[in-house]
């Protein structure tokens, strides 16, 4: 039997992945901010299913709650699949978040799952399989289009789900990038946003759906809501196809007058 951990799990989007793991006999470790919450989950999964369910409230932005996720992934019974999905947004923009928000907001979307993976991950290389996906946003690939930090914050989780699959798939872990784009979850009120006055939506049963067919697939970037594959792979070789010219003396066109 295998055993998932998500965090962010007592809503939205952790929490679907939670009932679609379920369905598929994984037992559970599931964190969020809220027992009650999580106790109810519990609850019917575990009726619905008979999966165990271990339940660990914590809040990720505290630096010693995180330690006791990190500690359960490093040093309690193996982990076989992390699910990287808690994360939020500011209202407001860059100028007016204060310093005290922005910190919060990289402690949450950043640093907790950062050291999560790191946490699990050793233990999946010493099994020699493991898998860990990572929920991120398609405003990553698009910060110009959306105020505040949170784009940046999730342009990170790409590039660190990128990075950390080269570097421990051939050790046998997998490593999927979720990039979801608008997607109907608590985020938008937190952020100040109707999201009922947004166009194109996406609920989040289907998301998590797709995701997981994406998962099963192996696909190391998951976007939901793109039709055309090419348009990624076209982005992924621009990307790879400038490595050759980034290196070296500085080009022709930086160089000084005389």
């Amino acid at each position: 039997m295998s055993t998932a951990l998500i965090t962010g799990a007592s809503a939205g989007i952790g929490a679907t992945y939670a009932r679609r793991l379920a369905a598929r006999g994984y037992d559970l470790t599931i964190v969020a901010r809220t027992t009650s919450k999580l106790e109810q989950l519990a609850a019917e999964l575990t009726s619905a299913h008979g999966v165990k369910v271990e339940i660990l409230t914590a809040d990720l932005t505290d630096a010693a709650q995180l330690a006791k996720i990190a500690d359960r992934l490093r040093t309690g019974a193996p982990i076989d699949l992390l699910i990287n999905n808690a994360g939020d947004n500011l209202p407001g923009n860059f100028s007016t978040a204060t310093s005290a928000d922005l910190d919060w907001l990289i402690q949450l979307n950043i640093t907790a799952p950062t050291l999560l993976a790191s946490a699990a991950v050793a233990g999946m290389i010493e099994r020699g399989q493991g898998s860990i996906v990572n929920v991120g946003s398609a405003t990553g690939m698009m910060p110009e289009f959306f105020s505040g930090i949170y784009p940046a914050t999730k342009a990170y989780i790409l590039a660190f789900s990128q990075g950390l699959a080269a570097e421990v798939g051939p050790k046998g872990i997998y490593v999927q990038a979720v990039v979801p784009a608008a997607t109907r979850t608590a985020i938008w009120d937190r952020s100040g946003v109707d999201v009922d006055n947004l166009p194109n939506v996406m609920e989040v049963d289907d998301l998590v759906d797709a995701a997981l067919v994406g998962f099963d697939r192996k696909e190391a970037v998951t976007i939901p809501p793109l039709g055309d594959l090419s348009l990624w792979e076209t982005y992924e070789a621009a990307r790879h196809g400038m490595l050759p010219s980034i290196s070296g003396t500085p080009a022709e066109r930086y160089r000084k007058v005389a």
